[in-house]
């Protein structure tokens, strides 16, 4: 089969320019008859009205049928447009949250960015995942919570360098092939950004709703825009907006300073016209936990740093009840 190169495109364009036009120009149909004016115009809209239809069936026909994980009854993706915003930390968090909120949920952790994964080293967690009797991958676990990682699969220093289609088969055997078990909620940690890997996911699987988070500040905040719309072209609701590092508060006078600006995630989700689902302080202990593979949820639960990530988890089952009653 032949590929669609570069070079091919450039020539298809080449000879498309050299090619006279099938309509006559403006100048040519001046001096006509205005039927044939009207004419020519109404042949235009017909022909764009049956382009679009022919776009929208072809779109149809290539479009992957949605099917759930086998186990998981609910999908709760953790997105951003950046990088480096608290993602990864506070999709793990999140999942503990929604765990020590209510015991009796049981909730897995799968970590999407291929490129980048931190789930092993949040989660405190190193090996291969072992093999059931259904050739399925069996995730590891910490905490009470199942996870599986790109990370799992490669040495923790070794780069991975795959172009798109490869990088599409390894998100679909981490979608399909572990073995969850029985899970009230998996927690998805996204790849920051809007591409391939976003569009793969949403597409492939009934996603339940998507958590938004992003810094106050003005540059993470267009990206995170960015996020929100595309979850809303691809018919994922929007749970609400996490802001990230909303204040720093000095540990020897109390005094609080917005480092990234100030409540600029909560403008963004009137804007939208979405929730926001709470603040997560920028707090040492939180990055000194997670560096250490203990998240604050779990190595620090009566902390405010805690308790700001299961108003989060809270808010978020909120949110769900009222999109799924």
């Amino acid at each position: 089969m032949a590929l669609f190169t570069y070079s091919r495109l450039s020539h298809l364009l080449r000879i498309y320019a050299n090619k006279p036009p099938v309509l006559r120009t403006a100048a040519e149909i001046t001096h006509g008859p205005p039927c044939c004016v009207q004419l020519v115009r109404c042949q235009r809209t017909m022909d764009s009205k049956a382009l679009q239809e022919r776009q929208k069936q072809h779109m149809a026909k290539g479009l992957p049928k949605q099917k759930p994980i086998t186990g998981v009854k609910r999908v709760i993706v953790v997105a951003s447009g950046k990088g480096g915003v608290g993602k990864s930390t506070t999709a793990v968090n999140l999942a503990l949250g929604l765990m020590a909120n209510d015991p009796s949920k049981s909730v897995g952790l799968l970590d999407a960015d291929v490129y980048g994964p931190s789930i092993p080293k949040l989660m405190n967690l190193k090996g291969n995942p072992e093999l059931s009797d259904n050739n399925l991958m069996i995730p590891l676990i910490n905490y009470g919570i199942p996870c599986m990682s790109m990370g799992f699969l490669v040495e923790d220093v070794a780069p991975i360098v795959w172009r798109g289609l490869m990088v599409m088969s390894a998100i679909d055997k981490l979608l399909r092939q572990v073995d969850w078990g029985s899970l009230d909620y998996l927690v998805v940690d996204m790849p920051p950004g809007t591409g391939d890997v976003q569009l793969s996911i949403t597409q492939n699987i009934p996603i339940a709703g998507a958590v938004i988070v992003s810094t106050p500040q003005d540059i993470a905040l267009l990206d995170a825009r960015r996020g929100a719309e595309m979850f809303k072209k691809v018919n994922v609701p929007v749970l609400g907006l996490v802001q990230n590092m909303s204040v720093f508060q000095c540990p020897n006078c109390n005094h609080q300073t917005h480092i990234f600006g100030s409540d600029g995630a909560r403008q963004l989700a009137d804007t939208l016209g979405v929730q926001l689902l709470g603040d997560i302080p920028l707090h040492l202990n939180i990055r000194e936990m997670s560096d250490r593979g203990k998240p604050v949820v779990v190595s620090s639960p009566d902390s405010p740093e805690a308790e700001a990530y299961r108003k989060v988890a809270s808010a978020v089952i909120q949110r769900l009840e009222e999109i799924n009653p």
